[in-house]
């Protein structure tokens, strides 16, 4: 999957006639990181592919293959896991797909011991609803034990980390926003 979305971005920003430092001021990369994601040699975070999209003028979906769908039902059976290149987690996407959607429905696997990504912060909110396990939430600095059944709300703009600490899966269902698939 990385030198799909590799090869992607590189067609897509020479479609546009962007050199990597066009493309670097756009979205605020380094460019020798960004040559290095064109050459699938560098993972790439959620949160730089969405500026990199962004920066590109398409949307997240435009790099997965088969996890467009264009009805407001999503059957079970359509629910394909994904992961994403610098994550060890697992995604579900679950919303559909039509214009101007602003939420974004997931559910995240993240396996024992792991963080899911790095400390960042983003527009939007977060909802996040614990299926299985528990997970360890760590909001500008601060530490929300959040167990199976549990939820929190939050608006992304706050620098947040998650952390699964438990020998086993945590499970949980995401909603946030902007969309970003």
């Amino acid at each position: 999957m990385i030198d799909k979305i590799s090869e992607k971005i590189r067609n897509l920003r020479k479609e546009q006639n962007l050199t990597l430092k066009d493309l670097s001021e756009k979205t605020g990369l380094s460019v020798s990181f960004l040559s290095q994601v064109e050459r699938g040699s560098s993972s790439l975070a959620i949160t730089s592919l969405k500026k990199i999209a962004d920066a590109l003028n398409v949307p997240m979906s435009y790099f997965f293959k088969n996890f467009d769908n264009h009805k407001f039902l999503v059957k079970s059976s359509e629910q394909k896991p994904f992961k994403i290149e610098g994550s060890n987690s697992e995604f579900i996407r679950l919303s559909g797909n039509f214009p101007d959607r602003i939420l974004e429905a997931i559910i995240v696997t993240i396996p024992p011991g792991e963080k899911h990504g790095h400390k960042f912060n983003h527009p939007g909110e977060e909802f996040v609803y614990v299926l299985e396990g528990l997970l360890l939430v760590n909001l500008d600095g601060t530490d929300y034990i959040v167990k199976a059944g549990d939820s929190i709300h939050y608006p992304s703009e706050i620098t947040h980390l998650w952390i699964n600490p438990l020998e086993k899966n945590t499970k949980i269902l995401s909603i946030l926003t902007p969309v970003i698939f």
